[in-house]
């Protein structure tokens, strides 16, 4: 967020953005008349989490659960299929498969991704004695369809069975639809499921999924600590703005309609898990629902491992003085933009990940870290350079390549992406994940 932009701790203008480009549609203005309700149910106050939570999730409306969810495809049309490669190598096809697109994962850049995190996925369940998968948010099921076709094509070549399902764990209906059509060749072995069992054993997979998580924000004005949250001001009866900290009447439809949501802070005790130093004004964002996440995992998961892969950083590093801005961010249409509270419904919401506060919550509740390192680093390990070397030396494997390089150049993905691999105690011994093999940083933690 910029800090031209921050309201006082006191009072300040209503933040009111006027550069929507996109029509209103009826899905976001319904969302919009929800979030309103909910936040006048609550005295007129959300803390950044529920709001958050309600614009990307709620059932129907949110962004990831509308329908209109598009992402996986590259801006202006491109289409992210390596020229000279068949349909079948889990990219996207034609420019026309999707109608738009707001960001891309890894998996959908480059089909090398799955193929090279399948070697870490087998040697995984080898060592841990398992034959499951499990993957939290699969998205577009790119990368499900990368590592299926790797293990299948593993298991052909040895004669051996690694996986014996394969379970998708994803809420939006939307999102499962196109999952099934993509992975409708594995059938026999994919699976869907809204939550957790009670009992898991298996290999984990979360890529791009810590950060869509909703996070608090903490921001330190004039030395003392505050939490920041929404309220809902219009311009009925008060003259086009409200001041922040003060609600507005959200009771009548007509004032719903012309609202805007701006920021306000509240004295909180909360504060970030390491002291930052300075006497500047700060921002920046605490993870409880991701610490929550590992919690849960490390209750259900009985025997297997789980590798994490997202954007983020050490503590150290996330809590620096110079990141007094945090690290909130939105995507729409292959643009960022540090405002939330304009297009609700319409762009993601993101934050980068606290590795530390994961692996400390994961390490409290009972589950070994087995590994922490750059993504460049892991995909090198897990045998990309080998995979590379192997490409025809041609325009399509040229273009191969290229993709490629998106994933572990340092200016790229692959230093910002980390990858954090945890497992219970039971199987935490007596083996070393191939990603880790060299430059790991779990000391940095």
């Amino acid at each position: 967020m910029n800090a031209n932009n921050r309201p006082s701790a006191e009072s300040a203008a209503a933040r009111v953005d006027t550069s929507l480009t996109t029509p209103p549609n009826p899905v976001t203005a319904e969302l919009a008349q929800h979030m309103a309700q909910a936040c006048e149910a609550a005295g007129g106050w959300l803390p950044f989490d529920d709001f958050m939570a309600m614009a990307l999730y709620t059932p129907g409306l949110g962004y990831y659960a509308n329908g209109r969810v598009t992402f996986g495809r590259m801006p202006g049309g491109q289409s992210t299929q390596v020229p000279g490669t068949p349909p079948a190598t889990g990219a996207l096809q034609t420019p026309g498969e999707l109608p738009g697109s707001d960001f891309v994962t890894a998996p959908e850049l480059s089909p090398l991704f799955g193929d090279v995190l399948a070697r870490q996925v087998v040697q995984a369940l080898q060592a841990t004695g398992t034959r499951e998968v499990w993957e939290f948010g699969a998205g577009s099921g790119a990368l499900a369809y990368q590592i299926l076709k790797q293990i299948y094509q593993l298991e052909k070549a040895t004669g051996t069975v690694f996986v014996d399902k394969y379970v998708i764990v994803d809420l939006s209906g939307t999102l499962r639809a196109r999952q099934q059509d993509r992975l409708r060749e594995w059938a026999g072995r994919v699976q869907w499921a809204d939550a957790l069992p009670d009992a898991l054993n298996g290999v984990v997979l979360g890529n791009e999924v810590l950060d869509a998580m909703p996070v608090k924000l903490l921001a330190r004005v004039d030395g003392q600590w505050f939490e920041r949250g929404v309220v809902r001001v219009c311009s009925h009866g008060t003259g086009g703005g409200a001041p922040v900290g003060t609600p507005g009447d959200v009771g009548e439809p007509s004032a719903v309609a012309s609202g805007h949501w701006a920021w306000a802070d509240r004295p909180t005790t909360l504060r970030p898990p390491v002291d930052v130093p300075g006497e500047h004004d700060h921002l920046t964002e605490i993870h409880p629902q991701a610490e929550a996440f590992m919690r849960t995992l490390a209750d259900r998961l009985q025997q297997g491992a789980a590798f994490l892969i997202d954007y983020g950083f050490p503590e150290a590093e996330y809590f620096h003085p110079q990141r007094h801005m945090g690290t909130l961010a939105c995507h729409h249409l292959h643009k960022m933009d540090d405002n939330p509270l304009a297009q609700v419904g319409d762009k993601d919401i993101t934050a980068h990940v606290n590795f530390t506060g994961v692996a400390l919550a994961a390490q409290d509740a009972g589950l070994d870290v087995l590994g922490y390192t750059t993504q460049g680093r892991f995909l090198i390990n897990c045998g990309l350079a080998t995979v590379l070397d192997a490409l025809p030396h041609d325009a399509a494997g040229l273009a191969q390549r290229a993709m490629a390089a998106k994933l572990v150049n340092e200016h790229e993905m692959g230093e910002l992406f980390k990858v954090l691999a945890v497992a219970p105690p039971a199987s935490s011994q007596g083996w070393l994940p191939m990603g880790f093999a060299a430059g790991d940083r779990t000391h940095t933690l």
